[in-house]
């Protein structure tokens, strides 16, 4: 039987300094194949060369990925600061239409880190540029030392709300996560509904109000060893489930 196929999102790379590439982590890759049982491909973040409806066309569902450029605050009506940190223009003038149509048409879609931020601000919320300086939240970003697996280990519960759409993607309501991410929503989008909090109140997962098909969020990253963490598992296998109708 034919697999579903998968377009994750790519990021813009400089290899060597200076030859530009447009690529994915591995373990996204893995997670959509493993997990899914999806093709995974990956999509260039470059709007000059692909377009959203031939995106819409070719793909069944869709994972916007976590990457270290944020999201332009002129997306969302704010001016750029230090804080802000490093951009991706192109990745903006894609992936944020491309959201806006898939909901539109019910294509599948998953947000990761920087792409749950895409979610909100696709549907006209705003981002902190920096979540840890904000009064009684904690430090969210990637710990400085340590292995990949290190980095990547459980920090903090996420309590999801009652009566979200997460508690049947889920089999409890508070799930251990990894923490690698500096910005947070501020203030909610028109049809984004917050599903689940950490301990210091930064929302941490997200559903689109009324969409047509599956359009889940969250803010930590569930690919890395999303064939072994129970929480990781669950959200690919639901993604998964909804590829197939």
């Amino acid at each position: 039987m034919k697999r579903p196929v998968v377009g994750i999102i790519g990021n813009s790379y400089i290899i060597d300094g200076g030859y530009e590439v447009q690529a994915t982590g591995e373990s996204n890759i893995s997670a959509v194949a493993k997990v899914c049982d999806a093709l995974p491909l990956s999509v260039p973040s470059l709007p000059n060369y692909v377009s959203v409806d031939e995106l819409i066309e070719t793909f069944d569902g869709f994972v916007f990925t976590g990457a270290r450029p944020n999201v332009h605050p002129e997306e969302y009506g704010e001016q750029v600061t230090e804080a802000h940190g490093d951009f991706d223009r192109n990745r903006d003038g894609l992936t944020l239409p491309l959201i806006r149509k898939c909901v539109k048409l019910g294509v599948p879609i998953l947000g990761i880190c920087r792409g749950f931020q895409e979610f909100n601000v696709a549907f006209g919320g705003t981002l902190y540029p920096e979540i840890r300086d904000l009064p009684g939240r904690m430090n969210h970003r990637m710990p400085p030392d340590g292995t990949q697996d290190e980095k990547f280990a459980h920090r903090h519960d996420v309590t999801i709300e009652e009566g979200s759409v997460f508690e049947s993607v889920f089999d409890n309501r508070v799930v251990l996560t990894n923490s690698l991410h500096g910005q947070g929503i501020k203030d909610a989008g028109e049809r984004i509904i917050i599903d689940g909090y950490a301990p210091d109140g930064t929302p941490e997962a997200l559903s689109v109000k009324d969409a047509m098909g599956f359009a889940l969020a969250v803010q930590w990253h569930p690919e890395w060893r999303a064939d072994e963490d129970h929480i990781s598992h669950q959200l690919f296998s639901a993604f998964g489930k909804a590829l197939r109708g």
